[in-house]
């Protein structure tokens, strides 16, 4: 039987295992993409590393899957409590991160209809996305124009090469930045409750009985995103802007985009159509009072 040590210490290298590798593994990548002729015997080593650590962790998986299960847990809570107890948070949002940024290009890319929206059950889209439409595709076009200049201008191939799938990738970002906000909109629920979001970044839930008061208002902050104030208030600004000011009841919590927790009891989003939004807001929240 494995004893409680012998796991501790299993987790520990498998966690500062993943901090080392990931980026060794994407720098390998990188060279073997752009041509960069790599040792047979380096090459091997990397692999092996790699291989190692996904027994490891695969062994550790499997051991924390055992022990949540004959703790009472079902088979799938079980499967993402052992995942949780293995692999590095960081690492955990920046592959849900990738993989909801990808869905949505593809969403939006095939014009599916937008994700959480539950149309036949009466849930109202409130469209963000086109208020960063022109800024977007202004980075795009410079981004493009840089990467066709530095095609050029730079006359190392491996530095070349590199450059290259970096550039195509931050390409790629833009664009499934941009598309993830147009199929992650706000959305108004039929019960009256409220999902704020932001592209794959931010998904903030309000139910409708924290809902106090709703109004059109424009601000112009220059706050971080959902960053909150000393009076609690969240701003989630698009193109630098807000026109909707929702105030609630008691604080509500919510992850912020890079991850750390926190709670507002005022939250100023940005909708295409605020009048309808807070009219939609109000009647389906049953507001008590109206803001001026």
């Amino acid at each position: 039987m494995t004893g409680p040590r012998t796991v501790r210490g299993l987790r520990r290298a498998v966690r500062w295992s993943f901090g080392g590798l990931v980026p060794g593994e994407l720098v390998l990548m990188l060279c073997i993409a752009g041509g960069v002729r790599i040792a047979p015997a380096a090459r091997v080593a990397v692999e092996l590393a790699v291989l190692a650590v996904a027994v490891a962790a695969g062994v550790l998986l499997a051991l924390d899957y055992r022990r949540h299960r004959s703790d009472g847990l079902g088979r799938r809570p079980a499967l993402h409590a052992a995942v949780a107890d293995t692999v590095p948070t960081p690492v955990q949002r920046l592959t849900v991160h990738e993989i909801r940024l990808s869905t949505s290009f593809l969403r939006w890319v095939t014009r599916r209809r937008p994700h959480g929206l539950r149309e036949r059950a009466g849930d109202i889209a409130v469209p963000y996305a086109p208020a960063q439409a022109a800024l977007m595709y202004g980075l795009l076009f410079v981004s493009v124009i840089e990467t066709v200049a530095l095609a050029y201008l730079i006359p190392w191939p491996v530095v070349h090469a590199v450059t290259l799938v970096v550039d195509l990738w931050g390409v790629y970002f833009v664009i499934a930045l941009h598309a993830s906000c147009v199929v992650r909109p706000h959305v108004i629920g039929a019960d009256g409750s409220l999902r704020l979001r932001y592209g794959a970044l931010l998904d903030i839930r309000i139910p409708a009985q924290h809902i106090a008061a709703a109004r059109v208002e424009r601000r112009f902050p220059d706050a971080r995103l959902a960053a909150v104030d000393a009076d609690g208030g969240a701003d989630l600004a698009v193109a630098g802007q807000t026109t909707v000011t929702v105030e609630l009841t008691e604080p509500v919590g919510f992850v912020r985009a890079m991850g750390r927790p926190a709670q507002a009891r005022t939250f100023r989003c940005y909708a295409e159509d605020p009048a309808a939004a807070v009219a939609a807001l109000r009647a389906r929240a049953a507001l008590d009072r109206d803001s001026t």
